[in-house]
């Protein structure tokens, strides 16, 4: 059975630093045989098929490993399929389809992440901003957009994560990760 998969790759094509151009991602995910492989935007999401019966973590090491190879430098990877992806969608707390993309974010982990990792947070210091955590995600309600927020500065310190891949998307990339990795009808 072939399950169609998004890769979320974490702090590349940023600052003129870990420079993965696009085109050579999609011929590397060919060449370790997925099929239907495309790319979105350049900031480090591709969607690729599979028949090979393995798992997300398995199939995300075997990318870092040929992209180490390839280009280099190690880029952190996250592998999530369809029905995650949908379920992140679906579970929103906030609401998605009253805001602007830009508004909303979901930043991804590798595993579980628990409430206590954020208890020194007080978000009533943040509001309007607002997070929520899900399963393996994070909700971040941004409403000025990223690039204003102090509770989006605060969820991102490198402390918080010391076990866990992060890397986040804004919510018009959730949408549109979930849309390419559908299966066809």
């Amino acid at each position: 059975m072939t399950t169609t998969y998004a890769l979320l790759l974490r702090g590349i094509n940023v600052s003129g630093r870990n420079k993965v151009p696009m085109a050579e991602l999609r011929s590397l995910l060919e060449g370790l045989g997925h099929d239907g492989v495309r790319t979105y935007l350049q900031s480090g999401n591709a969607v690729f098929a599979t028949d090979r019966e393995t798992t997300e973590d398995e199939l995300a090491a075997e990318v870092e490993d040929a992209i180490a190879k390839h280009f280099g430098f190690r880029v952190a990877c996250l592998v999530r399929g369809h029905d995650y992806l949908a379920a992140v969608e679906a579970g929103c707390p906030f609401p998605a389809a009253e805001l602007e993309g830009k508004q909303l974010h979901a930043l991804y982990f590798s595993g579980p992440v628990t409430a206590e990792r954020f208890a020194a947070l007080d978000q009533e210091a943040f509001l309007p901003e607002a997070f929520a955590l899900g399963d393996r995600v994070l909700y971040l309600y941004a409403p000025n957009g990223l690039g204003q927020s102090k509770l989006g500065e605060a969820v991102s310190r490198p402390s918080l994560y010391k076990d866990v891949t992060v890397t986040g998307r804004n919510w018009n990339t959730v949408r549109k990760l979930v849309e390419m990795t559908a299966p066809e009808s």
